[in-house]
């Protein structure tokens, strides 16, 4: 078997883009005992200005939303990351193997840095730092395989670079992963600006689908979704016409068609929101459904999460305590 460890940060409420991008295909195929592993990232949420009652209330949905969705504790390990101390206890390790220049060339730090720069923000040490915090994340597991975004890419192969770096100088302690990313629907775009991700944290919100939004809400915001302009119809061709073909690969991601085909159903655009609004509303509907059941009870909730953490940490504490020897430092 193939252990996979992946993750989702608690910045915002969980999206569409996050179910159909990763969530779904956690559910579906990469659940195995003991071999999958999957975390509420908390730590990374605090590379921003924060609340911290608002951070607590969105680990905890993002946990409950997980289960809602599909992923089953007794076939994998569902966790938060903060209760786990091996994470930060080898990140430690990994800053001390990157180099700045590294961390200064992750395109999401440079664009993240540039934002707030822009507002009148100051940049957090953490947000240069938190890939190799990811890194950590990744190989405290052994994990072989990490399931991510495209947007995601640039730091699993900064984790893959750390481990055979770390390999090289102080003995074979790491597994080097790989990142692995689904076909349809890897990068669901905002509705409303449809070449930037539909992330989790717009200030708007107006093109972003939420898991727990009301079906009606849902509707509203596929309806209004921005289209392109001219009368070439309806066709995917994600450059010329990324409008349309956000709506085509959220349509083929639900039912299971293929993009470019489901293209050629359609005469106007009307017709295709109606039909992508009626599939994103059924396939969100039981996960709606389940949650609610779930947020009626947080004491299981809690012993999910407490009893995933103490798995984690069985299986990242010889792991990291190797690190610690190998680097030199005393046992304890």
């Amino acid at each position: 078997m193939t252990r996979i460890f992946s993750g989702v940060k608690p910045t915002g409420h969980l999206t569409l883009g996050n179910y159909l991008g990763a969530v779904r295909q956690w559910v579906a195929a990469d659940q195995e005992p003991d071999e999958a592993l999957f975390c509420v990232v908390d730590l990374h949420a605090l590379t921003v200005e924060h609340e911290p009652a608002r951070l607590r209330r969105l680990s905890r949905q993002a946990a409950t939303l997980l289960l809602a969705s599909g992923l089953d504790p007794e076939r994998c390990t569902l966790f938060v990351q903060s209760n786990v101390d091996e994470h930060t206890r080898l990140a430690y390790l990994l800053e001390c193997t990157a180099t700045d220049g590294e961390l200064r060339r992750m395109i999401q730090y440079k664009e993240k840095a540039a934002k707030a720069q822009a507002a009148g923000d100051g940049v957090r040490l953490s947000l240069l730092t938190y890939p190799v915090l990811m890194a950590a994340d990744i190989l405290a597991y052994g994990t072989q395989e990490v399931p991510v975004g495209e947007d995601q890419r640039q730091h699993v192969e900064l984790t893959r670079d750390l481990a055979v770096r770390f390999n090289q100088r102080y003995g074979h302690t790491f597994t080097v992963p790989r990142a692995t990313h689904p076909t349809v629907a890897a990068r669901v775009m905002d509705l409303q600006e449809p070449t930037s991700k539909m992330g989790k944290s717009h200030e708007s919100g107006a093109g972003i689908v939420y898991l727990l939004d009301e079906p009606e809400v849902v509707r509203k915001k596929v309806m209004r979704a921005v289209t392109d302009s001219g009368d070439g119809g309806v066709v995917y061709d994600r450059e010329a016409r990324p409008g349309v073909a956000n709506l085509l690969d959220v349509l083929a991601a639900c039912t299971g068609g293929e993009p470019g085909e489901l293209a050629g159903g359609y005469q106007g655009y009307g017709s295709l929101k109606r039909d992508v609004a009626d599939a994103v509303v059924e396939l969100l509907r039981p996960v709606r459904e389940r949650h609610a059941e779930l947020a009626a009870d947080p004491a299981e909730v809690e012993r999910v999460l407490r009893a995933g953490a103490g798995r984690a940490r069985e299986l990242a504490r010889p792991v990291v305590d190797r690190a610690y020897a190998a680097i030199g430092l005393l046992g304890r």
